[in-house]
């Protein structure tokens, strides 16, 4: 839609200054009336679109989010206007990128958007989760509550991603940093050796002849090698995209040794945690349902959970099509089950996701624990089996002396 600047007054002789989107002069017109505002002056700009361009240039995290929702939740609380807090939050953000966010959303708050609706005009920064439970406070009135259990929650989420985050750096700064040396010494130490040995004039040991293939290999097809890395690379991320490819990689993760069973309790926790914190605040269980889907981060989970929102919408109840799809623990089904006909389901999976969250707890430590000797043992038989093999033929040709 065409975006608009405006210049308006309004009932206190305050001048207000904004960029909105509307069909149309008179769309733009009747808006600014129904706030009864007079307008000064009205032309079609591209301000706005410039200023979203902009976002990608430093991304809003979860953190910023955190920080957003606490501020908003004590000033709604506070009994200021929405379109007064969005002004000072705006001004008062540090990060340039959120900024330009909020004051679109403010402008688009003074000509009459509702607060959802203008988070959902940013979707890579206000997920599904986050605009659902605004509407749902905006419709209930507990709109400054429903912020503050948003934040909570972004907290868990956060706090769960930063745990899972620490597990994995240290394997894989160590793996890359094993790689790097591997093909160093592919490129640069063993070539050298070959130069040397090539003066013995004697058959070398046959896992030494086969590293220096390697390397011989390796450094004439070295273009050719890392173009292929590339491309298999490129290819499998577009194949992951897709639904089918995301599922069944999905599908190998979750039967990974000791990993697959770190996936499959994180996705809980956060299934869990997600759904208790919609209908806590309101939101109807298939919209829940349909958000919740998109928030575990699994697509095996994800189509577990769809199966269970068409059963519901058929009459089912949860636990059913959840305990249909084989997925979720026993332990899960049941308490969902029990919540259910108890009329506390939001208690029961505020139980769970809290016991998830210490399961997850558990498992980053034992995972941590196991790494470290695997590790090691990587390291001796990758970087230690080449050493070893570029010396065996000096250890052959001191025994051949000694004789």
């Amino acid at each position: 839609m065409p975006l608009y600047e405006y210049v308006a007054k309004d009932q206190q002789g305050k001048t207000l200054k904004g960029v909105a989107e509307a069909q149309g002069r008179a769309e733009i017109l009747e808006k600014l009336g129904s706030q009864r505002l007079v307008v000064i002056s009205l032309k079609e700009t591209k301000k706005k679109a410039k200023a979203k361009m902009q976002l990608f240039a430093s991304k809003v995290v979860i953190d910023d989010l955190v920080v957003f929702s606490r501020e908003l939740a004590t000033m709604v609380d506070a009994g200021m206007p929405i379109l007064v807090c969005m002004d000072v939050l705006a001004k008062h953000t540090q990060k340039k990128s959120f900024q330009q966010v909020l004051t679109n959303i403010r402008d688009d708050i003074e000509v009459g958007t509702s607060l959802s609706s203008a988070f959902a005009k940013h979707p890579d920064v206000f997920a599904a989760l986050y605009i659902s439970m605004v509407k749902a406070g905006e419709s209930s009135g507990m709109l400054d509550e429903i912020l503050d259990r948003l934040a909570t929650y972004l907290e868990k989420t956060a706090s769960l991603q930063k745990k899972i985050k620490s597990a994995l750096i240290y394997p894989i700064v160590v793996t890359v940093m094993a790689t790097a040396i591997f093909i160093l010494m592919l490129v640069k130490v063993i070539p050298v050796f070959r130069d040397i040995y090539s003066g013995f004039n004697t058959a070398l040991p046959t896992p030494t002849q086969i590293l220096i293939n390697v390397s011989d290999t390796f450094k004439k097809y070295f273009p050719i090698i890392i173009g292929a890395a590339v491309v298999i690379g490129y290819l499998f991320r577009r194949y992951i995209s897709t639904d089918k490819g995301r599922f069944k990689f999905d599908s190998v993760l979750l039967r990974l040794p000791v990993f697959g069973a770190l996936i499959a309790k994180v996705a809980v926790s956060k299934f869990t945690r997600t759904l208790s914190t919609l209908v806590k605040s309101g939101v109807p269980i298939l919209a829940s349902l349909e958000v919740v889907g998109r928030t575990c981060g699994n697509k095996v989970f994800e189509r577990a959970i769809e199966s269970a929102r068409l059963g519901v919408r058929e009459g089912e109840n949860i636990a059913m099509p959840l305990e249909k799809s084989a997925i979720f623990p026993p332990m899960v089904v049941k308490m969902i089950e029990v919540g259910e006909q108890t009329g506390q389901l939001e208690k029961m999976l505020s139980k769970i996701s809290d016991f998830y969250d210490q399961e997850v707890d558990a498992a980053v430590s034992g995972l941590t624990s196991l790494i470290e000797p695997l590790i090691i043992a990587f390291l001796g038989v990758t970087i230690g089996g080449v050493v070893i093999c570029m010396f065996l033929p000096i250890f052959k040709l001191s025994t051949i002396i000694s004789v």
